[in-house]
């Protein structure tokens, strides 16, 4: 193994990192996403394995301190940790690759189980961030077809692996040095090319069963805040004065959607003037009415972080309890033991996990919902389309975050969603985005950020399935782990 200065591990590998993060939304140059993988592959080559791991961690930390910047919102030190700790993914990335034979089928298949490692683990996973993201607008979505989010990602490694070896190639033989054959660059990107094709030819859902006019309905107010600040009642009048605009509809909506949490109640739901007024607002429209709703829970420290369906008699037909919830955010894990090196008065009460596939049953449509943070996990919306969801909806709130960072990456991974699983999608948000998306990942209507307003679309109800919702993901991951032991044999076998 070659020894390099320490510079010129770190400086390539930094590179690498910043190249991701900037591929990532709000920036979006998805090519740079590539150019990062290739980058960070070639760095790798010939190294110790300390130095792959060092170089590693350094290129997760140029990643992760841009595209995890919105983290500072709830405090600097937190998300000092976050960065530092979420940087040990591309560490172990690295590590895994072998340096010499062999490396360029295991670097990928390392990179893909890394970053699903990350998606899982601690505490439920992290997908913010994730180079997937970057892609949501590039021709690679068309991967999340045959494999979700975590194809996407192999897709952008292997697309590295691919770019770099023919720079490498291309570079040697102007040197007059023998380098490596283009006929392993044919490979590897003509295999992407015919995987990304057959992802657009395949099975999106299959043509609309029937379509459905729906209304987002977004309060707007100031962003940057936390729930601290904002009254629950300037929230919620808020919402019910951007409501105004939803009678004169033409057509008239049969869905109509709010937003996460803007509904927020220190006493139950039922009984309460809010519940009758919402009732009132369904029944007068003859819709269905979907709204964000929190209450407290059976404890002082625990609240209900709810999706509550009205129908167009006035009635709640269905309610949904948010499963995946926000660490640190909406309940903080081991509490007892964080309160010793952190300030938790930030989150005094810890939201009750709800249970179930996902599924809201309402006259207007089955939909599938994906409350907020839970549009980043590819397993919420498979369970939900494999119990009958014909639409996707996702109330979400990022009112607390003052940058276009988080609301841009939430957007990105509901592009992914729709694809993925071959639905339309609709989004609400108290400040932005909401957004009405088609299965072919195309935004067909969305908002300002911090304006109040109403959008309006009519979205297609499908039921026909992707191979991703046949199949989730374990075929790509029973494939980056062949891939990487099939690279690590052909390493041993030469060394």
């Amino acid at each position: 193994m070659r020894r390099a200065r320490p510079g010129r591990i770190a400086a390539p590998s930094l590179g690498a990192g910043i190249l991701l993060a900037l591929s990532l939304p709000p920036w979006g140059w998805w090519p740079l996403g590539i150019a990062g993988a290739g980058l960070f592959y070639w760095r790798l080559a010939g190294l110790a394995l300390r130095t792959r791991v060092w170089a590693g961690w350094v290129a997760g930390l140029g990643c992760y301190a841009i595209g995890l910047f919105w983290a500072r919102a709830f405090n600097w030190y937190g998300a000092l940790v976050l960065i530092l700790i979420e940087a040990l993914a591309f560490a172990l990335a690295a590590g895994l690759t072998p340096p010499d034979r062999g490396r360029a089928l295991a670097f990928v298949g390392a990179c893909t189980l890394a970053e699903a490692l990350r998606m899982t683990w601690p505490f439920g996973g992290l997908p913010l961030g994730g180079v997937f993201l970057g892609q949501a607008r590039a021709p690679l979505v068309e991967l999340a077809r045959l494999g979700g989010p975590l194809l996407m990602t192999a897709g952008v490694w292997a697309a590295g692996v691919g770019v770099a070896t023919l720079a490498s190639c291309l570079w040697a033989r102007c040197a007059g040095r023998p380098g490596p054959g283009l006929i392993a660059v044919a490979v590897i990107l003509c295999g992407l090319v015919a995987l990304t094709v057959a992802g657009d030819v395949v099975a999106d859902g299959g043509p609309p069963v029937r379509t459905l006019p729906v209304a987002l309905v977004q309060g707007g107010g100031q962003r940057g805040l936390s729930k601290e600040q904002v009254s629950p009642t300037t929230v919620y009048r808020a919402q019910l004065a951007a409501m105004e605009g939803v009678a004169g509809g033409h057509p008239s909506p049969e869905l109509v959607l709010w937003p996460e949490n803007v509904v927020g109640l220190d006493r139950p739901l039922r009984g309460s003037m809010e519940a009758a007024t919402l009732s009132t607002l369904a029944r007068g429209l003859h819709t269905t009415l979907v709204v964000g709703v929190t209450e407290p829970g059976p404890t002082p420290a625990t609240f209900y972080n709810r999706i509550v369906a009205w129908g167009p008699r006035g009635n709640i037909v269905d309610v949904f309890e948010k499963v995946h919830r926000v660490p640190f955010g909406e309940y903080v894990p081991f509490r007892s033991f964080f309160a010793h090196f952190a300030d938790l008065s930030g989150v005094p009460s810890d939201a009750i996990p709800g249970r179930g596939n996902g599924l809201l049953r309402t006259p207007a449509a089955p939909l599938g919902v994906l409350v907020s943070f839970e549009v980043f996990y590819a397993s919420r919306s498979h369970s939900s389309v494999r119990a009958g969801a014909q639409l996707l909806a996702v109330p979400t709130n990022t009112s607390s975050y003052s940058t276009s960072q988080m609301p841009t990456q939430e957007l990105a991974a509901a592009v992914v969603q729709a694809v993925q699983t071959g639905r339309d999608l609709v989004q609400a948000s108290p400040t932005g985005f909401s957004a009405a998306i088609t299965n072919r990942g195309v935004v067909v209507e969305r908002s300002d950020l911090g304006r109040r307003q109403l959008l309006t679309a009519t979205v297609a109800l499908r039921v026909g399935v992707t191979p991703y919702d046949h199949w989730g993901d374990l075929p790509v991951l029973i494939g980056a782990a062949l891939a990487l032991v099939a690279g690590w044999l052909r390493q041993l076998r030469y060394s």
